[in-house]
């Protein structure tokens, strides 16, 4: 008896010992991610008694919080003065569906939650003082932000702004656009019903919930050609190197011939004339010569197959694991498998407009407690894509590309632009996608612009849709 007694006091003992174990693992190790979690709905509630802090766009304001006058239980109301416009930046702050986007990522941060804002809530326990979160100021410039706004108008598509030397985003717009004020609303009834209807369609490739500038990939299209004459470059071809350019170029294993959409004529040019004129079966030839390490390899330089702008939840871009000869030839004009997000074809421009060096791409400059001392400062990350002497080479090809070729609709006069235009496949039925990516020196800058609806499939649709909006943006930096 004493022996079964034994047993059963050692089994309790140890559910005792499990019990404490798993409270102390919770209170120590889970309070502050169950707190940051966007389905917690107490820590929501005892946000909204929180004076929000606000996100800037350089000295615009472009979310905050504001005493509530609706009669609800809680003490502010989170605005978004013009929603719309920077929705895929800011997200949204409900007190039923969390948060999104950098209302998510600096939640601590704005709701005055963070560690290092701990003096500032002892303070307040004593005085009684409300909370007062953290201002954060992104690295938007509210001017080019309205521009590429506007200048996409009523296309579906994004336009990606970015300095090449640091990464800041200077403007990062996907349209259309939603209103984040409808999930702020205090009226739990009224919250489902808009958010039943914004999220009604999601699934729709035209959502106006779907980040197209650095949550969706798709083909690139030709503008992936910059990226395997960068691979050529660093592999000891040079401009003047001519490639094979057969009128067309059947498939290996296929029944399947490969155009060019442009007279490229049926002989050999120059890479640099191939660029210009973006001529399919030159870079599916170079592609195959060069084989799918190089072209694979070269990509993961600059940025493919790994997320960027964690603040935002960017997705990765993608190249393909494994290809036969075909599939990389495709490959090697931005088809096949290959996707990538305007912010990732940015990233590319960045690094050939940097002396070869890939900025990180950053949303976020700082945070300012509120009696403005700096809590966080982003600190400038590179990694080499290509050497300099092959991002120098790449520029003049590409300003060629915008003085003499495709890239032409994205030419101001006395203005150096580099650039290169693509359009790509989408699927059957519906209307390929249009690119344009490029920089513009003095001041420096890149631009990427995705339309994902244009014209008849020809090579020029990329340039005729997407390079007038990158102009536009281009004029509007200077």
């Amino acid at each position: 008896m004493n022996k079964q007694i034994r047993l059963v006091s050692l089994v309790a003992a140890l559910m005792v010992f499990a019990l404490l174990g798993n409270l102390t693992y919770f209170s120590v190790f889970q309070t502050a991610p169950m707190e940051a979690n966007a389905l917690n709905r107490r820590a929501r509630d005892e946000e909204l008694d929180v004076d929000r802090g606000e996100i800037l766009a350089g000295g615009t304001v472009i979310a905050q919080s504001v005493p509530s006058t609706d009669g609800s239980a809680f003490a502010f109301q989170r605005v978004y003065p013009n929603g719309p416009l920077y929705a895929p930046v800011t997200g949204f702050f409900s007190s039923v569906y969390g948060t999104s986007r950098v209302e998510n990522s600096y939640n601590s941060y704005l709701a005055a939650t963070d560690d290092a804002q701990w003096f500032d809530r002892l303070m307040g326990e004593f005085t009684g003082r409300v909370p007062e979160g953290a201002s954060v100021i992104t690295t938007i410039d509210p001017v080019l932000q309205e521009i590429a706004y506007s200048a996409l108008g009523n296309d579906t598509g994004a336009v990606v702004v970015m300095d090449p030397h640091t990464g800041a985003i200077k403007a990062l717009v996907s349209t259309p656009s939603w209103d984040p004020n409808q999930l702020a609303v205090h009226d739990p009834a009224q919250q489902q019903e808009n958010h039943e209807q914004l999220f009604a369609n999601q699934d729709d490739p035209e959502s106006p919930l779907r980040d197209r500038a650095s949550r969706e990939i798709f083909p690139p299209g030709s503008t992936f050609k910059l990226i395997v004459a960068s691979a050529a470059l660093e592999q000891g071809y040079t401009p003047n190197t001519l490639l094979d350019t057969p009128a067309e170029l059947p498939l290996p294993g296929t029944s399947i011939t490969l155009p060019n959409f442009a007279n490229c004529g049926d002989t050999q040019l120059s890479m640099a004339t191939a660029l210009q004129w973006s001529c399919n079966t030159s870079f599916a030839k170079l592609g195959a010569t060069l084989g799918a390490n190089a072209v694979r390899d070269q990509a993961e330089k600059f940025g493919f197959d790994s997320p960027h702008l964690p603040e935002l939840g960017g997705a990765a871009s993608h190249f393909p694991a494994e290809l036969n000869e075909a599939q990389l030839m495709m490959s090697s004009i931005g088809q096949y498998d290959v996707a990538a997000s305007p912010l990732q074809m940015a990233m590319v421009v960045a690094a050939l407009a940097n002396n070869g060096l890939l900025p990180e791409p950053y949303l976020v400059q700082e945070v300012r407690a509120p009696d403005l001392s700096v809590v966080y400062s982003h600190n400038v990350d590179t990694s080499r894509a290509v050497t300099a002497s092959t991002a120098q080479q790449m520029r003049d090809m590409m300003i060629n590309v915008v003085e003499n070729g495709g890239g032409v609709y994205a030419a101001i006069p006395g203005v150096t632009i580099g650039g290169k235009t693509g359009t790509a496949e989408s699927a059957p039925g519906r209307n390929p996608y249009a690119w344009f990516v490029g920089f513009a020196q003095d001041p420096d800058i890149v631009v990427a612009v995705f339309v994902q609806k244009a014209g008849d499939g020809s090579e020029t649709m990329g340039g005729m849709f997407a390079g007038p909006i990158a102009k536009t943006v281009f004029q509007a930096s200077r």
